[in-house]
């Protein structure tokens, strides 16, 4: 029998004991960390012969050369041609709604002229190129290689690259396609922490890249943290969470199974249920372990809920927005009769899915908004991935003559004060009539 652990906020303990609960986190270990470091260190060294080495050791891939690691455009398309038609179709679907999404993303260059006739602005251009991680150890994600991929080109990314890992040199044809639809220009049948290390810094078949983009296990996510600075990223993401808050009007099967299509991703991932109702909990355990058993993943799904998911009764909606708010959650379900109300108080959460016919599921795959959300309460100070990740802004400076003389005095004036007298002579200079 599943069971769930449950709090409720009349406890005079609750503060306590749910704050250690939610602080029950995965930390990494200095292990990982290290294991990371020689990987990234011999891919630097030893390139194309390192990363060979590590797709045999991890992957079980034995290739005759380094020109093997990259999957052809010929392959590429065969996957596209092979895969049925209602999931071709579906694909296609996906990415048309990612992409009229993220066309409201795209930021514009703009200037202006001050009142001494000079022209200030920014420029925006897109980022040269770009890789994407996409998952392929416990699962395949051909939703991840649309998330990443379609916001990158609609920026305007000149070169997109992917890295998969294939285990036992098994290629998900789905992924394959996902690719061809979404545009990307090469592919390379690696993972791990290699992957990322031969994206960051190249090998002598792998381009070197100024973003890595993408989810991925703890190696990963480690290896991305090590290698900010040499190359963007998007973010360090943890395991997945979702929060459904709901009230009387919810659905229990349905919430059990939302909550469910989170613990699926992961044996640490997180899901969370937030009720005014006891009843409503009552009935969400009791749906939970009926539709257990139906799943495939199920064991997965048991080890998340009962590790890390969690019941817990709140007196008011209120309460439940302020706990939210506390967890910035990576996923917010709001399962209640009315959401837009509900949606005023709450200010985290990386995405906000709202009403009972909105499961955080469309989101995964075609509702339109990215799925690379921020984890681990980064929804206080992050934002999911788009468009702007892959542009860079550049600001604009044009000084009229009129304009260095005001602005040459104080600036002179600013750099006396910090003791650099180059530069106030540099500005000083410019006022010169």
């Amino acid at each position: 029998m599943l069971k769930v652990r449950r709090f409720d906020s009349q406890s005079s303990d609750f503060e306590a004991q749910f704050n250690a609960f939610v602080a029950s986190d995965q930390d990494q270990d200095d292990d990982v960390t290290q294991t990371v470091q020689q990987i990234i260190n011999a891919i630097r060294t030893r390139g194309n012969e390192a990363l060979l080495d590590y797709t045999q050791q991890f992957d079980r891939l034995t290739l005759a050369s380094a020109a093997q690691l990259e999957v052809s455009a010929t392959e590429i398309q065969a996957a596209l041609a092979t895969i049925d038609a209602p999931k071709r179709a579906a694909l296609e679907q996906a990415h048309a709604r990612i992409h009229d999404y993220a066309q409201q993303q795209k930021l514009a260059s703009w200037r202006y002229t001050d009142d001494h006739n000079s022209t200030l602005g920014q420029r925006v251009t897109a980022l040269d190129r770009v890789g994407i991680y996409v998952p392929g150890g416990t699962a395949a994600y051909p939703s991840s290689v649309l998330m990443n991929a379609v916001p990158a080109k609609v920026a305007g990314v000149e070169e997109v690259i992917m890295v998969a890992p294939t285990p036992d040199g098994q290629t998900n044809t789905t992924v394959l396609a996902a690719a061809a639809i979404a545009g990307v220009d090469r592919v390379f049948r690696i993972g791990g922490a290699q992957a990322v290390a031969a994206l960051a810094y190249g090998t002598e078949t792998v381009p070197a890249v100024d973003k890595i983009v993408g989810p991925g296990n703890i190696y990963v996510a480690t290896a991305k943290r090590l290698v900010f600075g040499k190359v963007g990223i998007d973010m360090i993401a943890g395991p997945s969470e979702v929060l459904v808050i709901c009230d009387e009007s919810a659905n229990p099967e349905w919430l059990a199974m939302d909550l469910f299509s989170q613990a699926e991703h992961d044996v640490l991932a997180r899901a969370t249920l937030l009720s005014t109702s006891a009843d409503i909990l009552d009935q969400v355990e009791q749906a939970m372990n009926d539709l257990l058993p139906s799943l495939e993943r199920s064991e997965i799904i048991r080890q998340s809920m009962q590790n890390f998911g969690s019941l817990v009764k709140v007196d008011d909606l209120q309460q439940a927005a302020h706990i939210s708010n506390r967890l910035a959650p990576e996923h917010l379900q709001l399962a209640v009769a009315d959401p837009e109300t509900l949606l005023e108080q709450i200010k985290h959460a990386g995405a906000v899915f709202m009403g009972h016919h909105t499961p955080e599921a469309f989101g995964d795959y075609c509702a339109g908004p990215n799925h690379v959300l921020p984890t681990s309460a980064t929804a206080r100070f992050s934002s999911p991935l788009g468009v702007y990740d892959f542009q860079k802004r550049t600001s604009i400076l044009n000084c009229s003559n009129q304009g260095a003389e005001i602005l040459s005095t104080v600036a002179s004036t600013l750099a006396h004060s910090e003791g650099l007298t180059a530069h106030a002579r540099s500005a000083e200079y410019r006022g010169k009539k």
